[in-house]
């Protein structure tokens, strides 16, 4: 059994460290945080679970492994959904569709009667859609508890208000998931800005997450139960954590109310931005620098790569020789 140190208690980190535990490793998780919340990219997340629509512009992996992450999520947290995912477009944008279609697997083209029979509030707004029913969604904050619930009930330690370098960990073996914290140790590492939305509508009711396909972003509206609704994102090159630009909300306000218009009345509860670790290809990486072990760079698929991220880094550390796929030279 080998002692373990994961620096960050994001959806990488308790990923990390799930997947160590599961290992038989003793895992003690650190986190500067003073417990979950906002400080958190992870606590900002969609939550989708959409490895082929993803693929209309990420990488192969992303898809290929990616597409284990909803049997992942369910067989450790509660409320995982099996409802795939639609993708829309105005009428004006059909060729948009058709190109999303051309870049993606999986996808089952439906007309508006089964648009209607899918999301019955939907009915008559859209003629042609696409529907993925084979993914999945998960609230990230529930999901995220769930694993510390797991993890406490297993024995694992999750320590808030404590900032440590990696470098200064105890434990034979330290997994440095500080997310876009870490940028200091990484140099490739940037940052790219999200902004979302939570809103409540009494007068919407969908049941799984729907891309609405649009110039600039590509926007989508994840259902979180009792009329509540996550509305994001933008993909900005920025490090800015702390402000919503006034052509991100409109944007994502636009969004909402052409995919229906009475979230016209809906209610902002909350509204987020954050800077996603990101390296020059979108891809996460392995980096071993003794025994210091970062994984980062997951860019807006964290609840998607995690378990496939984690579970190369619990290979890492039983077999420092192996060369999972994730491994990547470091250059400081």
């Amino acid at each position: 059994m080998t002692n373990v140190s994961v620096i960050g208690a994001g959806v990488v980190g308790l990923a990390c460290a799930t997947a160590l535990t599961e290992a038989g490793h003793d895992v003690t998780v650190h986190d500067r945080g003073e417990g979950p919340g906002p400080a958190s990219c992870s606590w900002w997340a969609g939550g989708m679970l959409a490895p082929w629509c993803e693929g209309e512009s990420a990488e192969e992996p992303v898809e290929r492994l990616g597409a284990e992450a909803l049997d992942w999520w369910a067989a450790r947290v509660d409320g995982v959904a099996r409802n795939g995912s639609l993708v829309v477009a105005p009428a004006r944008d059909a060729a948009d569709l058709r190109r999303f279609e051309r870049r993606t697997r999986n996808a089952e083209k439906i007309d508006g009667e089964r648009v209607a029979e899918l999301e019955p509030d939907l009915a008559g707004r859209f003629r042609q859609a696409l529907f993925f029913a084979g993914e999945g969604h998960l609230d990230p904050r529930a999901a995220l508890a769930g694993l510390r619930q797991r993890l406490s009930e297993s024995g694992t330690e999750i320590c808030y208000g404590s900032e440590i370098d990696p470098e200064d960990a105890t434990g034979d073996q330290v997994i440095d998931a500080r997310g876009f914290a870490a940028r200091g140790d990484l140099a490739e590492l940037r940052g790219v800005k999200g902004e979302m939305l939570v809103l409540r509508s009494a007068d919407v009711t969908l049941s799984r997450p729907v891309r609405l396909l649009h110039p600039r972003i590509p926007l989508y509206i994840v259902p979180r139960g009792e009329g509540v609704f996550m509305v994001g994102a933008t993909m900005i090159e920025s490090d800015e954590r702390d402000r919503i630009s006034a052509r991100a909300m409109l944007e994502l306000l636009g969004g909402a109310y052409a995919l229906h218009p009475a979230f016209a009345e809906a209610e902002i509860l909350e509204i987020g931005v954050d800077a996603r670790p990101s390296f020059p290809d979108n891809l996460p990486r392995l980096i071993r620098e003794g025994r210091v072990i970062r994984a980062n760079g997951t860019y807006r698929h964290g609840f998607l790569l995690a378990p496939a991220l984690a579970a190369q880094a619990a290979r890492l550390v039983a077999d420092p020789s192996s060369k999972p796929e994730f491994i990547h030279e470091h250059h400081r």
